[in-house]
């Protein structure tokens, strides 16, 4: 029987690299995102094998109407990937914007949580697994990092609780987190600047999203039995620093 994997954040990175890997070994995907053209194309790439929700991860009444939308054939999900997310800006916490801090818990803590609780009796059903995307910042804290880093920090909390509140019903749960990835995320953290984007992956041998997406379907598809509670992967190139110290 095919497995069914719903995927948020599939427009771009490791989302996109995710419907790729996951349908090319014969998945069904529902891809969920924002651009509703970019999932359209997805659409017109796999055919069948895709099923799109465009709505705004920060609206928990639009991820109901898109959750009740679904088709019979892909109501039955086995895995819930909550990949979607994004960093804004990179001031220190005292020259930072509130709104932006705002869109990030909307977007990383407040998303992830009602799109979860919305699938989580459908996932009992079907003794499948979720996958939070978190990131090395939930750990690891660095200058301008503030409210993203905290927001990381929630999904690895998060992702623990809910493997102990779904004991004894055979859904796993897993907490990936990245470290260095060529995507987009840097081009939405700077409102577009290329250049940025470009210095900060310059000659650093960064991640793809292909390296992600392999590592989520190494974990979904691993035996029933077998839960792997968390990843942290960065490239080799990245490791870590000594800490900072000011001096009078």
């Amino acid at each position: 029987m095919e497995k069914i994997a719903l995927i948020t954040g599939a427009t771009a990175g490791f989302g996109k690299s995710s419907v790729k890997k996951f349908i090319e070994n014969g998945w069904k995907v529902i891809a969920a995102g924002r651009r509703e053209e970019r999932l359209a194309a997805l659409k017109e790439q796999y055919g069948d094998a895709l099923h799109y929700l465009a709505f705004d991860i920060q609206d928990s009444q639009q991820i109901n109407v898109a959750i009740d939308s679904l088709p019979t054939e892909f109501k039955n999900i086995d895995l819930l990937i909550n990949n979607a997310g994004l960093a804004l800006g990179t001031s220190p916490a005292q020259q930072s914007d509130l709104e932006q801090w705002n869109t990030m818990v909307d977007t990383n803590i407040r998303g992830l949580m009602s799109l979860t609780h919305k699938v989580l009796p459908t996932l009992i059903e079907q003794r499948g697994a979720v996958i939070n995307i978190s990131s090395v910042a939930a750990s690891y804290p660095y200058p301008g990092g503030n409210v993203y880093g905290g927001t990381k920090a929630f999904v690895v909390q998060f992702s623990l609780g809910l493997r102990s509140d779904l004991h004894g019903t055979g859904v796993r749960v897993t907490c990936v987190e990245p470290g260095m990835s060529e995507t987009e995320f840097t081009l939405v953290r700077t409102k577009g600047d290329q250049s940025a984007s470009d210095k900060l992956y310059e000659g650093a041998n960064p991640m793809t999203g292909e390296d992600i997406a392999q590592t989520l379907f190494w974990i979904a598809t691993l035996p029933p039995h077998v839960n792997i509670n968390r990843v942290e992967l960065m490239p080799v190139n990245q490791s870590f620093s000594p800490f900072q110290i000011h001096r009078t």
